[in-house]
């Protein structure tokens, strides 16, 4: 069973680019089980899907501020760290089917607005405020706004709100795995291209670290999908929580060593506050030019429902991996930070327009 086939029951529509929600849900790709998208029972999915997640990564910042892991214990949590991130690459490659993939890109216009949007108007827009903000913030933090601005969009939160809101599902996660594909090779050479500090250049030690720990385990779980997709298949809760459990090794490693450089004393209360307001330009930016844009290209409601999440979104996932890989321990929590609190701003934010059009879809249908 393909991962497509698992958001739904029943057989596939006739036209696999068309929405699949008119379908009731049986359990989403986070293996949450629910009974269908409308109502308290979409806002209780929401709720479970976002608040274990964001739960888990505030448990784990809170964790690495208290007791952050220093000395030879670090390095032993760098290549646990380094291991469960090849976990983590190993599964997603396990993950995706490559005849899905061919048959949502079939829809390139949608497609290629999405990846122009995330990759495109983006990462201007991360560059754009890197600037404004260079002589507010501290320089790392400058940095951290452009990363988060070259990242690419979410698999799992992503598909799981398209489908809440009755979009293109189908496209949905195409979208997601295209631009994280592309986005583990594509990231890093945006923000060696953009970056205007040092603590961003991008070596060739660097370029091969994310070789071998992310597109190394990519390809073998791609070659592997034949023996382990049905073990995967039917444990997808707990392969899902392997998943978190990965990002949130990584990310405790990340901030660890940024407590130890003295975060919470080198960033000040009011660079906190102007840090979340350029976090709001760019969510304002993010889910508000999506619309726009798929508004402007005249996409169908279901097309413009998967440009919001696909547009808007941005990956943790990705997110800790590259930037454990690209910076010294010192830096990649501070850089990771404006990302840590963007992806848990567009969880809850991606709540109530879910839900928002939802209803709106069963209004229509009444």
């Amino acid at each position: 069973m393909g991962l497509l086939e698992g958001l739904h029951s029943g057989r596939m529509p006739p036209d696999s680019r068309g929405p699949l929600t008119q379908y009731a849900l049986q359990r989403n790709i986070a293996g949450v089980a629910i009974h269908d998208c409308n109502g308290q029972s979409a806002w209780m999915f929401v709720r479970i899907f976002a608040d274990r997640f964001v739960m888990l990564l505030l448990a784990t910042i809170l964790l690495a501020s208290v007791l952050p892991v220093r000395g030879t214990a670090a390095e032993v949590a760098s290549l646990i760290s380094l291991a469960a991130i090849f976990l983590l690459f190993f599964l997603n490659g396990v993950r995706l089917p490559r005849h899905e993939v061919m048959n949502g890109v079939r829809n390139w216009r949608l497609q290629g607005a999405i990846f122009f949007f995330v990759f495109g108007v983006m990462s201007a827009t991360g560059l754009t405020l890197s600037y404004v903000f260079d002589n507010i913030l501290p320089p790392t933090l400058a940095v951290g706004l452009l990363f988060t601005g070259i990242l690419p969009s979410t698999v799992q939160s992503a598909s799981a709100y398209c489908a809440l809101a009755k979009g293109n599902v189908a496209a949905s996660v195409v979208a997601a795995a295209l631009v994280n594909l592309t986005g583990v090779v594509l990231s890093p050479v945006l923000l060696a291209a953009l970056a205007h500090v040092g603590e961003a250049n991008i070596s060739g030690e660097a370029v091969g670290r994310i070789a071998l720990i992310l597109l190394l385990p990519f390809t073998l779980g791609q070659i592997a999908q034949r023996w382990c997709k049905p073990w995967v298949d039917r444990n997808k809760e707990l392969a899902t929580w392997m998943d978190r459990i990965s990002i949130a090794i990584a990310v405790y490693v990340a901030f660890s060593g940024a407590v130890v450089a003295g975060i919470w004393s080198i960033v000040r209360g009011d660079e906190l506050a102007w840090l979340a307001l350029a976090l709001s330009v760019m969510l304002l930016v993010g889910f508000g030019g999506a619309w726009a844009l798929s508004g402007a290209m005249r996409l169908p409601r279901g097309d413009r429902i998967t440009m919001l999440f696909s547009g808007g979104q941005k990956s943790i996932a990705i997110g800790a991996p590259l930037a454990a890989t690209i910076f010294p321990p010192a830096i990649a929590g501070m850089v990771l930070l404006p990302t840590l609190i963007y992806h848990m701003a567009q969880l809850i934010l991606s709540a109530p327009l879910a839900t928002h059009f939802a209803k709106e879809e069963l209004r229509q249908d009444l």
